[in-house]
């Protein structure tokens, strides 16, 4: 499907994704916002709750949802709402729905939403009605293993440490996201048991089906406020021009994912919908080094990726975004 304005909406404004989602949004050529619905901000501006828009837009949020007026519709909900909300609410069957929190994103029997991993399912986002937006740590890290899995190279147990900004924690003040905690400081949290690791083992799974190995992951905060920089080592054996190849081979149609025969920095991606990955080989271990912007590539540019493969569009539209690098 390609027309000429794709009509938007946004369920759940006020968070970090839903702005990231509302600066992309309202400068991509082929889409107009059509409103952004936030119930508890309802009659004040966007800019009054997201202060870097100033300038950009002049619309106000509502506690309206004018259906008939959209062709896609985005949930930046809390994780569970987005099921609640479309087990509460009717709504038109032309519609398609792109949901970034966790509500679809596992297989199970009667989710009708497709994962919207782009790098790996882009024949089914194409055709798809509902969408489920993956996990920023998932993004990260599947990204930097897909290659192995398509190969049936993942033969042994996969070692992973992941830094995030505080932004990945949401708006809301915690004990563990306030400034004065957060900075100058680093730490673990939900060691081996992050609730990311599910969707990462289904789409490993999806490529290699014999896949059976321990993934050990550690989360870990980090002092910066936006970006996830993924470290992951692994035994195998095959030589470095080898593995690059592979990767190479894997994301030649993959317009935001970038192989650098360089060493990585995460101020290369912020801002960005690309992950950038860096490959070593250490002895018969592999290093790989990925990296993406949590809120864009891990989660609203991902979905406006998935939008413009939904509708047609040049997958790189409205996203041709420059880093916050020097």
């Amino acid at each position: 499907m390609n027309r000429l304005m794709i009509k938007a909406g946004i369920i759940g404004g006020a968070g970090y994704t839903a702005g990231e989602l509302i600066r992309i949004l309202i400068s991509h050529p082929k889409v107009e916002l059509v409103f952004v619905n936030s119930t508890s901000n309802a009659g004040n501006k966007l800019t009054d709750v997201h202060s870097g828009l100033l300038g950009e837009t002049d619309m106000n949020f509502t506690d309206q949802l004018p259906y008939e007026k959209i062709d896609v519709l985005y949930f930046c909900t809390a994780h569970g709402d987005t099921k609640k909300f479309l087990e509460a609410n009717r709504i038109p069957d032309n519609l398609r729905i792109i949901d970034l929190s966790t509500d679809y994103r596992h297989k199970a029997e009667g989710n009708m939403f497709v994962y919207g991993l782009p790098e790996l399912n882009k024949d089914a986002i194409r055709k798809a009605t509902y969408i489920a937006n993956p996990g920023c740590f998932a993004t990260a890290i599947q990204l930097g293993l897909l290659p192995l899995a398509k190969n049936g190279l993942l033969n042994y147990e996969i070692h992973i440490n992941a830094i995030t900004g505080s932004t990945g924690a949401g708006v809301k003040p915690s004990s563990t996201s306030h400034f004065s905690w957060r900075e100058n400081n680093i730490s673990v949290y939900k060691a081996f048991e992050h609730q990311h690791l599910q969707e990462i083992t289904e789409s490993l799974l999806q490529l290699q089906g014999d896949f059976k190995k321990d993934i050990n992951f550690i989360p870990v905060r980090g002092n910066f406020t936006r970006g996830i920089f993924v470290t992951t080592y692994l035994n195998l054996d095959k030589t470095i021009e080898e593995t690059e190849t592979m990767y190479q081979e894997f994301y030649k149609g993959s317009p935001f994912v970038v192989i650098s025969d360089k060493n990585i920095d995460l101020k290369q991606v912020v801002n960005t919908n690309k992950c950038i990955i860096h490959l070593e080989k250490h002895g018969n271990k592999l290093l790989i080094l990925s990296c993406i912007d949590n809120l864009v590539k891990g989660a609203s540019g991902q979905a406006v990726h998935n939008m413009n493969l939904m509708f047609g569009l040049d997958e790189k539209e409205g996203l041709r975004l420059k880093a916050n690098a020097f």
